[in-house]
C-alpha cells in the first residue's frame, strides 16, 4: 500500500500542531478551511489572518511580565512593532488596537503616524521610535512631531551630525535615544555595523553635545544586531557590551532609564521549528537585572522592536498547481499559478523557506517535486524545506485540482516585490484578503484588493 501524503506529515512532524490541522483531508489554518476560501476568491491568494497579530503581541508582553515579576524587575516593559516589516493600515490599526507602539526607519512612516493619529488610531502619548539613518526630510519630519507635541518621539541617533538639525529646528523638550554601532557575527561581511555611534565615542558625545543643551534628555540607548534575538555566544557577548556602555553612560546622564534591546525573535518556519521564547526572555531580564544590581544602578525599562515576530505569521500565500512536467527520468516540476520571485522574493533573494502545506488531497501518494513559477526566469523555483532538502507534495492524477500554501509569509514580502508595482514578467500581485473574527469567535473575510491588472501596469510603465 502507498503511503499517503498524511501519513508523511504526521511520521516527519508532531501533527497536528497549534495552527494547523487536517479535516476530511483538507488543511485548515487556525480552523479556517482553507478550501472553501479558494473556492469563494480563487487563487493565486494572499491571506492576513489579523488576529495572529494580537495573539503574538499578548504573547511577548505576558513572557516579559512573568520574567520581570520572578526576579523583582522594577523597570517597565514596551512591545514596539517595526513598521517597514508591513506597512499596510489593517497591520499598523491591528497592533495599535492591542496595545503596541511604533518604531519607524523612514521618512514616509511620519505621514501614516499621522493620518493614525487623525483617526484616532494613535494618540501623542504613543512611543516613536524613530531609527534609521536620516535624510533631510525625516529629520524634518521627526522634528515636526515633536513640536506638534507627540511627546513621546523618540529620535535615536544614528551618526553625531544628525543632531546638529535637531538643535536647530525642534522648539520643545525632546527625548533622545542614541544606537550602538554594534559588532556584526563573525561570518558577516563586515566587522561593525554601518549603523549606530561607535561604542567608544558615546560617552564623549553625550557629555560634549547633550548634557548642557536644556531642550533634549537622553533617556535610551539603543541595542540591535542582525541576528536577532537567539541563544548564542555571539548574542550574550553584544549584550554585555552594551550592559557596560549603558553603565557608563548611566554615570554621568542621570536621566538615562530605557534600554532598546532591539533585535526580533524568530518565527516559525517549518512544523518542526522550535524556539523556547520564556527562556530567552527570562535569561535576557535576569542579566539585566544582575549586572544593574552589581553596578548599583537602577535596573532600565526595556523597549522590543518586533516586526517579522508580529505579522510573519499572519501571512499565507495560496496557489494552484496549473499542471506537471516530467523533464527527465528524476525530475518532476509542479507549475503553480504565480511567480516565487514577484510573491515570496526572499524565498529566491535569501533562499528564506517558509511552511510548505497541501491544501487539499491529503489523502493522496506523495511524490518528490520542484516546484516552479510563471517567470521566465531559472531560478523561479522552490525545491528544499528547512528540514530536507526535498520537497514532497501529493500526486496530482489529473482529475482534481492540487492547491498549496506557504504560510507564516506576512513580513516583508508585499514590500520586498513591490505591492501594486511593476513585477518580473509583468505578472500581476495576486488578490489579497483580510480574515478576522468576530466577539462570538466565526471567522469574516474582506477583500482588500483585486488581482492587480493590466490597465494599472500600463499605468504605471507610461502607457
Amino acid at each position: 500500500m502507498e503511503n499517503k501524503y498524511i501519513d508523511l506529515i504526521e511520521q516527519t512532524f508532531d501533527f497536528p500542531q497549534k495552527g494547523f490541522k487536517v479535516i476530511d483531508n483538507q488543511l485548515h489554518f487556525h480552523e479556517i478551511p482553507l478550501t472553501e476560501i479558494i473556492k469563494q476568491y480563487g487563487t493565486p491568494l494572499k491571506i492576513t489572518y489579523l488576529p495572529k497579530i494580537g495573539s503574538q503581541i499578548n504573547r511577548a508582553e505576558k513572557w516579559f511580565k512573568v520574567a520581570m515579576a520572578k526576579v523583582d524587575y522594577k523597570g517597565r516593559y514596551t512591545y514596539c512593532y517595526c513598521t517597514k516589516s508591513s506597512h499596510f493600515s489593517f497591520i499598523l490599526e491591528e497592533v495599535l488596537k492591542n496595545g503596541a507602539h511604533i518604531e519607524t526607519s523612514s521618512a514616509y512612516d511620519v505621514p501614516i503616524i499621522q493620518e493614525l493619529y487623525q483617526n484616532k488610531k494613535l494618540t501623542k502619548e504613543h512611543y516613536i521610535i524613530c531609527n534609521g539613518f536620516k535624510r533631510p526630510l525625516y529629520t524634518k519630519y521627526i522634528s515636526n512631531l515633536v513640536n506638534d507635541g507627540f511627546e513621546n518621539t523618540i529620535p535615536i541617533l544614528d551618526n553625531k551630525n544628525e543632531l546638529d538639525f535637531y538643535k536647530k529646528n525642534i522648539t520643545k523638550k525632546c527625548q533622545l535615544g542614541i544606537r550602538i554601532a554594534s559588532e556584526e557575527e563573525p561570518t558577516f561581511d563586515f566587522y561593525t555595523s554601518r549603523l549606530g555611534i561607535r561604542y567608544v565615542d558615546i560617552v564623549d558625545f553625550y557629555e560634549n553635545e547633550i548634557k548642557n543643551n536644556p531642550k533634549f534628555e537622553l533617556k535610551m540607548l539603543h541595542f540591535f544586531i542582525n541576528s536577532g534575538i537567539k541563544d548564542s555566544t555571539y548574542y550574550w557577548s553584544e549584550l554585555s557590551k552594551c550592559l557596560n556602555i549603558y553603565y557608563r553612560l548611566k554615570k554621568v546622564c542621570p536621566e538615562l532609564d530605557s534600554l532598546n534591546i532591539g533585535g526580533g525573535f524568530p518565527i516559525k518556519n517549518s512544523l518542526g521549528f522550535e524556539f523556547d521564547y520564556e527562556y530567552m526572555i527570562e535569561e535576557i531580564v535576569t542579566q539585566i537585572k544582575t549586572y544593574c544590581n552589581q553596578q548599583g544602578i537602577e535596573e532600565p525599562h526595556l523597549f522590543t522592536e518586533f516586526g517579522t515576530f508580529t505579522v510573519g505569521e499572519s501571512g499565507v500565500n495560496l496557489y494552484s498547481v496549473l499542471g506537471q512536467k516530467n523533464q527527465n527520468d528524476r525530475e518532476r516540476w509542479y507549475m503553480i499559478d504565480n511567480s516565487f520571485i514577484t510573491t515570496l522574493p526572499d524565498t529566491w533573494g535569501t533562499n528564506q523557506r517558509f511552511i510548505l502545506l497541501a491544501v487539499n488531497n491529503w489523502d493522496k501518494p506523495y511524490t518528490r517535486v520542484n516546484l516552479g513559477g510563471l517567470s521566465c526566469d531559472s531560478l523561479d523555483f522552490y525545491n528544499t524545506e528547512i528540514h530536507a532538502n526535498q520537497v514532497f507534495l501529493p500526486e496530482m492524477n489529473g482529475k482534481e485540482p492540487l492547491y498549496i500554501g506557504f504560510f507564516h509569509t506576512g513580513a516583508y514580502q508585499d514590500s520586498l516585490s513591490g505591492f501594486g508595482g511593476i513585477k518580473h514578467c509583468l505578472i500581476p500581485s495576486p488578490k489579497h484578503i483580510l480574515i478576522d473574527r468576530d466577539e462570538f469567535g466565526n471567522y469574516n473575510t474582506k477583500l482588500f484588493s483585486e488581482e492587480q491588472s493590466s490597465k494599472s501596469m500600463l499605468k504605471t510603465l507610461g502607457y
